[in-house]
């Protein structure tokens, strides 16, 4: 029987499971005889703490442990490096001495019976510092730029001497503000030993990473953790990494000798959960007079820790976006006083692509050239940088699309030339990308008796709808109806998958599915059909030959109308448009899903999202969301969704591109583009606030 689920708008088959309450998140895996544990935040920047003041507060009621530096059980640390790339430097030991390296840093744990008297406890828990002034703003004269141990600096041509002798040169700096991520559901992890094994239900979008990375903490061998995460309430990133309150939840129940629950509250989430580094961006274009690019040059500086280094691609597509024969980029950090940041949708493209469409916006109005038109005069046939084509590029396709789409012929070039009342109106455009990755990944499918199947991985799904694809590839290969399968997710000790982020999952979890399926139906067929269950476990990852000759990314094209008043500055996104070339579509239901929610993101990252640091201390002051501003109904307008028709037999046996991330890259630098189109006035910092428009 043949089954063509793939490529239909079928509905979340977790769907009933989310509206009724039967999914359960990290926090609500309530244990018995469950204790409750409290962060106590380091209020100093930077220093050493000299005094805590235990003996008062652990004679509060409920009260059963309070742990800091000086009674907290030395752990192991091993090395370990989990996450989509490396790091170096080593991550945060907590409450293992008494230093105090940025605002927030937990110095001390409160564990009680109930989280009310948790919290008392922790409120009353009084500890005193030696504190210095610490640096945490990129542009303070004492932070110094460092050359990354993992670095990106590309180069071919002589790009400097080429812009010197261009006929026509930009040259223009950007800054983006620190963004945190705030999804849903809050950092939350319940931990239960027994003996020497160790449970955890915790909030985790890389559930094999946190078994490993936990164990190398405690110096216990990985198979004696198991970490558990059916469902993410939202994560964007945030989650990819294994933060401090694992580790402390881990030590509370190991210490107390009974489970113990952590859930973060929303401020705290601002302090040790990684965040979108703040980022300066300098870019020099020359050109000639019919606006072919002779020269491009893109120095980035992003912040991270002082005691790891944080490193994302700021820089990396401009080496492949734009045909120039002259290209330089560079990229630095700024080591500072804070916590470490992490991945944010759309890490690093999601800025870069800011400040490179930007200055392309900017040359196509000094040129005189219309902004998509000077694209496509720039457009390149290969990667220029890697000297290979592309697996598929369908850039100017989907600005074709959009373009009529969206009426763009309609747009007069002209800035401050549209009006709607007293209304001024812009139209821009910018184009977005993001590598098409796949990482290795293993999965386990059974057939049983009854002609179901279960489909068994340790990968996450915070939203985009993981379960409903994956049972309709699975579906599709075994030739079954989607209410035969049964898809598990969010156990560790399932075969292993990658981090749910990187915008690989499909491509990578999706293909070892799709090969355990094959393989389960080849072993189907040498057995007699009563001879159930069967089953198969089958491992992917790219195949290097193919990667070696293709250059692998999809490719967007985004077109955004702002209104503005001129009399108050306030600016509004009328309408926004997202086309993409991504590969084959598994489910264009969640596929509009999944770029809907990432162009709201990125008109969040346009014009409102921001972390605000107090320069004395660090403190987010922000730190809540009365504050600290996004997108909201009221907010959002007519979004609208389209993909190209796309066939890619290269990135994978699926011929799938990523989503999740490409759809939030071109949000912000298409408002920006329509804000100058709109007022005639370039704002090259993000968000872009209301007292930027005021003498526009």
């Amino acid at each position: 029987m043949t089954t063509h689920v793939i490529g239909k708008p079928v509905t979340r088959v977790d769907g009933r499971d989310k509206v009724t309450g039967r999914a359960r998140y990290a926090a609500e895996f309530n244990q018995p005889d469950q204790a409750y544990a409290v962060i106590v935040n380091a209020t100093v920047g930077l220093g050493r703490i000299t005094a805590i003041d235990h003996a008062a507060v652990a004679k509060m009621p409920g009260v059963v442990s309070v742990l800091s530096h000086l009674n907290a059980p030395k752990l192991a640390y091993r090395p370990h490096k989990g996450s989509i790339d490396p790091k170096s430097g080593e991550r945060l030991h907590v409450l293992q001495d008494d230093a105090v390296r940025f605002r927030g840093q937990p110095v001390a744990l409160v564990v009680a019976d109930t989280l009310d008297n948790a919290e008392r406890a922790a409120a009353a828990l009084r500890i005193t510092y030696e504190a210095r002034r610490p640096v945490i703003d990129i542009a303070d004269p004492e932070a110094r730029a460092i050359v990354p141990e993992i670095s990106s600096d590309r180069s071919r041509g002589d790009a400097e001497t080429a812009y010197a002798n261009a006929p026509v040169k930009l040259t223009a700096a950007y800054d983006i503000a620190r963004e945190n991520h705030n999804p849903m559901e809050p950092h939350a992890t319940v931990a239960a030993w027994q003996g020497d094994r160790l449970t955890l239900w915790s909030k985790s979008q890389y559930v094999v990473n946190e078994q490993a990375e936990i164990a190398a903490i405690f110096g216990i061998p990985v198979e004696n953790v198991q970490v558990i995460c059916p469902f993410v309430g939202g994560a964007f990133g945030t989650s990819l990494r294994t933060w401090s309150h694992v580790t402390l939840a881990a030590m509370a129940a190991r210490v107390t000798r009974r489970p113990v629950k952590l859930v973060l509250t929303r401020r705290q989430m601002f302090f040790a959960t990684g965040h979108r580094p703040r980022t300066l961006q300098h870019v020099s274009i020359g050109a000639t007079e019919d606006g072919k690019l002779t020269s491009l040059i893109h120095d980035g500086t992003g912040e991270t820790s002082r005691y790891e280094q944080f490193v994302e691609a700021l820089v990396n597509s401009s080496s492949y976006m734009i045909s120039c024969p002259n290209v330089t980029t560079r990229y630095r950090l700024a080591p500072l006083d804070t916590g470490t940041p992490v991945y944010m949708r759309g890490p690093g493209e999601a800025s870069g692509v800011f400040a490179l469409e930007s200055a392309l916006d900017e040359l196509s109005y000094k040129l005189d050239i219309d902004p998509i038109e000077l694209r496509r005069r720039n457009e390149p046939e290969i990667d220029e940088d890697e000297n290979r084509p592309f697996s598929s590029r369908s850039l100017l396709k989907c600005y074709d699309v959009g373009a009529e789409r969206f009426g763009w012929s309609q747009r007069t070039p002209k800035p401050r030339s549209m009006r709607d009342g007293r209304l001024l109106i812009g139209i821009g455009a910018a184009s977005a990308t993001y590598p098409a990755y796949q990482a290795p990944s293993s999965a386990r499918v059974r057939l049983l008796a009854d002609g179901s199947a279960e489909v068994e991985v340790a990968a996450s799904d915070m939203g985009p709808g993981t379960y409903t694809s994956m049972t309709q590839v699975a579906a599709e290969t075994l030739g079954l109806p989607l209410d035969k399968v049964r898809f598990s997710l969010g156990r560790s000790d399932f075969p292993p998958a990658p981090s749910h982020g990187g915008s690989w999952t499909m491509a990578s979890v999706g293909s070892a599915i799709q090969a355990a399926c094959i393989s389960v139906l080849r072993e189907a067929e040498k057995r007699p059909a009563d001879e159930r269950p069967l089953e198969a476990t089958a491992s992917t990852q790219r195949d290097a030959e193919i990667a070696g000759r293709f250059s692998m990314h999809a490719f967007g094209a985004v077109f955004a109308e702002v209104a503005i008043d001129p009399d108050v500055g306030t600016i509004r996104v009328r309408r926004a448009l997202g086309v993409y070339g991504a590969g084959r579509i598994v489910n264009p239901l969640l596929a509009r899903s999944q770029c809907t929610g990432g162009m709201i993101g990125g008109i969040g990252m346009a014009l409102m999202e921001r972390t605000v640091l107090d320069r004395r201390d660090g403190r987010p002051v922000n730190a809540h969301m009365a504050d600290y501003l996004m997108p909201v109904n009221l907010d959002i307008a007519e979004i609208e969704v389209r993909f190209v028709d796309e066939v890619d037999p290269h990135v994978n046996p699926l011929g799938v591109k990523g989503l999740g991330e490409i759809a939030l890259v071109g949000m912000a630098p298409a408002i920006a583009n329509a804000v100058f189109h709109a007022t005639g006035k370039r704002i090259r910092r993000l968000p872009i606030l209301l007292e930027d428009m005021l003498d526009a």
